[in-house]
């Protein structure tokens, strides 16, 4: 799996991030960024172009060497300053309060330990920062999140450790984030793959 995992599930990610669909998300929820950025799973830069001018220094993190070297070649000019970091969000290499946004967007599936990821977000973001998150995971619908629990296990496997069947909103709620805005619904596709969770939240 070594192979598989660190050469083509980096490539798969990049295919299935870049969705046409995806964009509408992408462009509500990350131009409200603002200040030092920390963006959790960096991926290969799709989010990077909607970043505005109201972003002074970008730090992408990702754990995986293929998808930044991806993301190093997707940069272009006259966006703002991005420092490339490999490692886990669940050890973010930064310190206390030094972040005014935090930017997720579909990572919170594939973290092994998503709570600590969360209050380690918590942890590095100022006091009035803000969490911007775009994420998918376990549906309302008791039939859906049947399929959603019988698929896990496999769809990890094979997707990097995707979980479909995250209680999103509960874990950012549990690690003390109040949310601002929040919408949940489904986008175009197979169900258990594409309950969305959107918003922003801010520290208590």
């Amino acid at each position: 799996m070594g192979f598989y995992q660190n050469e083509i599930v980096p490539r798969l990610v990049d295919l299935a991030m870049q969705q046409r669909d995806l964009t509408a998300y992408r462009g509500r929820v990350v131009p409200a960024a603002e200040g030092h950025v920390l963006e959790i799973g960096v991926g290969s830069g799709l989010n990077l172009p909607f970043y505005t001018r109201n972003v002074e220094r970008v730090i992408g993190l990702d754990p995986s060497p293929k998808l930044l070297a991806m993301a190093r070649g997707n940069l272009r000019p006259g966006l703002s300053p991005v420092e490339f970091v490999e490692g886990s969000a669940e050890a973010i290499p930064l310190e206390n309060r030094t972040i005014d946004t935090v930017v997720t967007t579909w990572t919170l599936c594939s973290i092994p330990d998503a709570e600590r990821a969360l209050r380690e977000m918590y942890r590095v973001l100022k006091p009035a920062g803000r969490l911007l998150f775009v994420e998918h995971g376990r549906a309302p619908d008791p039939n859906v999140r049947w399929w959603q629990d019988q698929l896990t296990p496999l769809w990890k496997r094979l997707g990097g450790g995707c979980h479909l069947n995250r209680a999103i909103k509960t874990l950012i709620e549990v690690v003390g984030f109040q949310f601002e805005q929040f919408e949940a619904g489904y986008m175009r596709g197979p169900k258990p793959m594409t309950f969305m969770y959107e918003g922003s939240a801010r520290p208590r």
